[in-house]
């Protein structure tokens, strides 16, 4: 690795590093876990996450998309044993990794995904606008709503000035000087200016951290208290979500960048060892994040040193600077969480969503999320698109031609299995003893069609009819190998 190449990395690390630790405690602070886990997660996620990455110019560490459900699995579990499902997703991300099932992960529709950023924007905006306030959620979203009123009326204008202040300089800092300032992130400028103005004011709750960074090794215990089965069916969901997060990532940071591809496997295998010694080290779970991804990428980033080095210079600030966390007023923190929330809720997606016909999985999906759960929601989501994909399987046409004795048919479409009854019931209505000539114009065909059609044909002449078509075996070859 050349001179230029170093030099370029780090300064792009300094940068992702910016980005980084505003978004990690706040991340930690939304996820209702210790401050210094989020810290902990950026440092294992940079160091190690980079260091295995199968994806050079991502950077990986404590995520958004993570926030909600890490944020129930604490509060069901406790943070300890939410540790002890965070090592949990991690082996099973490794092993996902180590036996190629990275695509997998892949195959979770778009709408489904957009949809849970989108919910989950909702949730946590949702609910640091309490802490804005200067209170704390009421719970569950449905009593959020329920408790929103009585928030509002009994509001801190202390709190509520100070969190004004952050989202009025993100708002400043990214319609202007963002574009001039590029290596300054606008999260940072802002918590520094809400931290500055609120020094000016009454007292009022401040970020807490523990003096020391790391507790030694957390030993999972599967017998303290939860069952097993919660532990395991926490640490499968969670490592599908953070799995189809980085991957997804990865893909989206490859289009921003010349350079060599991913390796989708290794980068789950790296996601998996991040996780795994994150939760030993009482960290949040870690997944690649494009905002930061993107952030390294612009800055000039060539290859995983810039990553490795930004989780350094967070390893570095924690140790010897960490007293200095504690000058941040929570409502800041709530602020830049809102901010972060509402900016997962994108109108392009939502229209792209309608655009194509899949409106009603992005509502279904985003519905789970905000009034159930997050792995609720996926669930419908990915049943929705089932469902769809059901729908588009019986998309086939009949013409009938008819000329003397003569009639010509034409099926053009889906020929599958959902397909087959419609089809045989528009074929019952040819009248008995015509010679028919079938022309095929599909695009999809498996055996059950295939089969449906060769009995329909037998029966058809048994009545003295004729029938003449293209054999379907070949049919299908052709498909097949097209596909």
């Amino acid at each position: 690795m050349g001179f230029k190449i170093y030099k370029e990395d780090i300064s792009a690390s300094f940068v992702v590093f910016l980005v980084a630790l505003p978004l990690s405690i706040g991340i930690a602070l939304a996820s209702g876990a210790p401050m210094q886990s989020g810290l902990i997660a950026a440092i294992v996620g940079g160091i190690v996450g980079g260091s295995l990455a199968g994806a050079p110019l991502q950077v990986s560490g404590p995520a958004a998309g993570l926030t909600v459900m890490v944020l129930q699995i604490v509060q069901r579990l406790g943070f300890e044993q939410a540790c002890t499902v965070f090592v949990g997703a991690g082996v099973i991300q490794l092993i996902m990794g180590f036996t190629g099932l990275s695509r997998l992960a892949l195959l979770i529709a778009p709408s489904v995904l957009h949809a849970m950023l989108a919910g989950i924007g909702i949730l946590i905006a949702f609910a640091q606008f309490f802490v804005f306030l200067g209170g704390k959620p009421a719970g569950a979203p449905l009593e959020n709503m329920l408790h929103l009123p009585g928030a509002v009326a009994s509001a801190n204008w202390i709190t509520v000035l100070t969190g004004a202040t952050c989202i009025a300089v993100l708002y400043i800092w990214n319609r202007g000087p963002s574009q001039k300032i590029r290596w300054l992130p606008g999260s940072l400028v802002a918590i520094v200016v809400a931290t500055i103005v609120s020094k000016f004011l009454p007292e009022q709750p401040l970020v807490s951290i523990s003096s020391q960074l790391f507790q030694g090794f957390h030993i999972p215990n599967f017998g303290a208290g939860s069952p097993i089965s919660d532990i395991a069916v926490s640490a499968l969901g969670l490592a599908i979500v953070a799995s189809a997060e980085s991957l997804l990532c990865a893909v989206a940071s490859d289009k921003l960048h010349t350079g060599k591809k991913s390796n989708l496997d290794r980068e789950l295998m790296a996601q998996g060892v991040s996780n795994t010694l994150s939760g030993l080290l009482y960290g949040l779970p870690v997944t690649g994040v494009i905002v930061r991804s993107s952030a390294n990428i612009s800055a000039g980033a060539k290859s995983r040193w810039s990553a490795i080095l930004h989780g350094v210079w967070m390893l570095v600030f924690s140790v010897a600077l960490s007293g200095v966390i504690g000058w941040i007023p929570l409502a800041a923190l709530a602020a830049l969480l809102i901010w972060i929330g509402v900016h997962l809720i994108k109108l392009h997606e939502i229209k792209t969503s309608f655009r194509y016909g899949e409106g009603w999985i992005y509502v279904v999906t985003l519905a789970g999320v905000v009034f159930m759960n997050l792995l609720w929601g996926i669930g419908f989501g990915i049943c929705a698109s089932i469902l769809a994909l059901l729908y588009r399987m019986r998309k086939v046409s009949l013409t009938v031609e008819s000329g003397n004795d003569r009639v010509v048919v034409g099926i053009k479409g889906a020929l599958t299995f959902v397909s087959v009854p419609k089809l045989l019931e528009q074929l019952s209505r040819i009248d008995d003893g015509k010679s028919i000539d079938v022309r095929f114009d599909l695009y999809q065909l498996d055996i059950a069609s295939i089969e449906a059609i060769r009995d329909w044909k037998s029966a058809y002449e048994r009545k003295g009819g004729n029938v003449t078509k293209e054999p379907l075996e070949d049919l299908w070859r052709r498909l097949t190998l097209k596909a």
